[in-house]
């Protein structure tokens, strides 16, 4: 297998595909460009009136939406001069199916989670190339022949039957359009895929454009990809060794679809442009034990820095003993700036998920969704982001209320430890009255559905709800400032800490930066500091054990990560159970952010790289398992030489080493931000990790933009 020999590490590009770039440098210049946008149009097809007309049901109207979608993207197929991979949104938004009064009422009492439809979870997309949607049909009618008594299961097949044609009649409209074009070569693939298994590694790639397009068209999202070099890796392989493909022909097959991910995205719901979940995942651990590492492995990262776009999300799996050169090639990546790949760690990942459930096959097989949190592509129906717990809300409240009572240091963590269990409580809660609407079509991408008579609503293998627990930093900071300063060397007296919180450390200066920059912080390896936040982390493990059933039959995971919550925690959300907490013991003003993920909290005095790795390899993981990455900001000048890039690699292999969980390596300039703040149209593909996400800059909110600006920014 190639490895890197050919890899020039001090070169301006570090490696070269390849493939003549030229026809795909167009194709990237055209979807940057938004050229692509003159074909959408404004006409969205009226479901809900036909809906209605039929007094359909709630499981057909869902699968009537996914054929009225296909068919309406079907009557205008595009397929430009240059396009070897196919299918183009061209209808802007997805069309309701009940009224807003109707859905009020169908939804009353009811949790949904976010916008509604089923998101954030991963078919089981080798599953379905190899079987073709021929053979998922085949798999729904001999399902339906057992379940003749069963209406219910009878109308879930038949829904499923009629997304299944309804794609199926959507790929032949690209066969016509091809063949009206001349372009034989394509229809004929048309024509096979995604009807049947791919007979090579570009059929493959064609019918999984099709297949995941089609699950946002029924109006999911955060529609993950899962571990596209172990399910792709057959076909490519059988190319490679036939002769059929040469390396360079399919690196170029490659680029296309990684560019074609792109191409709708403007259209795909999400907090910030650019939040919608394409997240890949490559590497680690096969299902029997082995190591997973192929050449398509190695080959997405080259490709992926060719394309230089927002999507894919590229994450990498390894352990402490991978091979330092596929570290290297990563690093590379991490060098152009697109704030991935995202690193998990297989040494702790695995052996976490089976100490809670998960069968030790399908713990290998993992996959992350749109951000981090861990899932099982094709069995899992688990609600990854339910919320966030505030630890520093949780500590703030703990400091406030036992200050004011003359309690003790002890008592103070008792508040915090019951408030953590209040506020994930509260969030439990509400989900258990969760309500999942039918997804007929994307039951047919995962396992067992079909073969069961039963929709994805209604659970799969796995159903654990996972729960943020977001500025840990902030929070353990805190707690170690009042240990120190008001119960160990007595500095401090507890009123007049409360009065400066109260006042936001208005006219409290000189004493807002003692509890600053003197007080110990979490990311120096200080052993105060971390044994305070590894306390909240076990609190938090504590009352997610605590609650046996989700009311969906699953557990609740915690995590470490902290979403959007770095913000809205910090700021305040409308609709958010849990206020914007205030000024915080560490010396945070009131609406100044908190750390994103794990981080340190912003503007701590932190001593460097390691010893933050050092200060969060402290945590529990085996009990804080949802995931969520240390995350840090280094300067582009870390990147200067083939040594420096080694240096970095080093720094991702010394975190496995660690024990550490998941690693998020951003290259960002700070002069840079901040021209492209004051100057826009200078920095138009300008691209930043936001949380678990890449978007391009320009495209972001305001306070998104100021808090990447805000975050520690490393020297090696």
């Amino acid at each position: 297998m190639r490895q890197t020999s050919d890899v020039p590490l001090g070169a301006a590009e570090p490696w070269l595909v390849a493939f003549d770039t030229n026809r795909l440098d167009r194709m990237k210049s055209r979807v940057r460009d938004g050229e692509h946008k003159r074909f959408r149009k404004d006409t969205v097809p009226d479901v809900l009136s036909e809906c209605d007309r039929d007094g359909l049901s709630w499981p057909r109207r869902a699968a009537r939406l996914v054929r009225r979608m296909c068919e309406a993207e079907g009557q205008h197929p595009v397929i430009e001069s240059d396009d070897r991979i196919v299918v183009l949104r061209t209808i802007r938004t997805v069309p309701p199916i009940y009224d807003p009064q109707t859905w009020s009422q169908l939804t009353k009492d009811r949790t949904l989670h976010e916008l509604g439809p089923i998101s954030n979870i991963c078919a089981n997309w080798g599953m379905v190339l190899s079987q073709g949607l021929e053979g998922r049909r085949q798999a729904a009618a001999k399902a339906r022949e057992s379940v003749q008594d069963d209406p219910d299961s009878l109308e879930f097949l038949d829904c499923a039957i009629e997304t299944i044609e309804a794609v199926l009649a959507l790929a032949n409209s690209y066969v016509q359009e091809a063949r009206r074009q001349g372009r034989n070569d394509l229809a004929d693939i048309l024509a096979h895929v995604p009807a049947h298994r791919p007979r090579c590694f570009h059929e493959a790639l064609q019918a999984l454009r099709i297949l995941h397009a089609v699950v946002w068209m029924g109006g999911h999202y955060h529609v993950g990809l899962g571990r596209f070099d172990q399910y792709m890796w057959p076909y490519l392989k059988q190319d490679l060794d036939s002769g059929r493909l040469t390396l360079a022909a399919a690196e170029e097959l490659l680029a296309e679809f990684f560019i074609s991910l792109n191409k709708d995205s403007d259209l795909y719901p999400g907090v910030q442009q650019g939040d919608n979940g394409q997240s890949l995942m490559l590497g680690g651990t096969s299902r029997d034990g082995a190591d997973a590492v192929n050449e398509l492995t190695w080959m997405a990262i080259r490709v992926a820095h060719y394309t230089n776009m927002i999507d894919p999300k590229i994450n990498l799996r390894f352990t402490p003993h991978t091979d330092l050169s596929l570290l290297t090639l990563a690093t590379q990546l991490t060098r152009k700036g697109l704030g991935f790949p995202q690193y998990s760690n297989d040494a702790v990942i695995i052996p976490a998920l089976v100490k809670h459930g998960y069968e030790l096959e399908d713990a290998r097989d993992y996959a992350v969704a749109a951000c981090w949190e861990f899932l099982i592509p094709g069995k899992g129906m688990e609600v990854v982001n339910i919320g966030a717990v505030s630890m520093p809300a949780a500590v703030d409240a703990g400091i406030r209320k036992g200050l004011g009572q003359g309690e003790n240091f002890e008592q103070i963590c008792q508040r915090t430890a019951e408030d953590i269990r209040q506020q994930l409580q509260q969030l439990v809660d509400a989900y258990r009255k969760l309500f999942l609407p039918p997804a007929p079509y994307y039951s047919v991408l995962m396992d067992g559905c079909l073969e069961r008579a039963r929709d994805l609503s209604h659970g799969l293998k796995y159903n654990n709800f996972g729960v943020h627990g977001a500025g840990s930093a902030n929070a353990a900071d805190a707690l170690a400032a009042v240990r120190r300063f008001v119960f160990e060397d007595k500095s401090v007296q507890p009123q007049e800490l409360l009065a400066a919180l109260e006042a936001n450390f208005e006219g409290y200066e000189p004493f807002r930066r003692k509890l600053a920059e003197d007080g110990p912080k979490v990311g120096n390896n200080d052993a105060a500091a971390d044994a305070l936040m590894t306390k909240l982390f076990e609190w938090f493990a504590d009352a997610c054990e605590a609650i046996q059933d989700n009311g969906r039959g699953g557990r609740v995971r915690p995590g470490t990560g902290s979403a959007m919550y770095y913000v809205w925690l910090a700021r305040g959300k409308e609709g958010m159970r849990e206020p914007a907490v205030g000024a915080t013991a560490e010396g945070r003003r009131k609406g100044e952010f908190l750390s994103a993920n794990l981080a340190p909290s912003n503007n701590a005095p932190i001593r460097g790289p390691i010893s933050v790795l050092q200060s969060f390899a402290k945590i529990p993981y085996r009990r804080v398992f949802n995931g969520g990455p240390i995350t840090m900001e280094l300067s582009g000048s870390v990147f200067s030489d083939a040594e420096a890039v080694g240096k970095v690699a080093m720094l991702v292999r010394t975190f496995a080493q660690l024990g550490c969980q998941q690693l998020q390596l951003n290259t960002v300039n700070l002069e840079t931000l901040l021209d492209a703040k004051k100057h826009p149209e200078k920095h138009k593909n300008l691209i930043v990790r936001v949380w678990g996400w890449s978007g391009y800059f320009c495209e972001l909110g305001p306070e998104y933009q100021d808090h990447v600006i805000a975050r520690h920014i490393y020297a090696m």
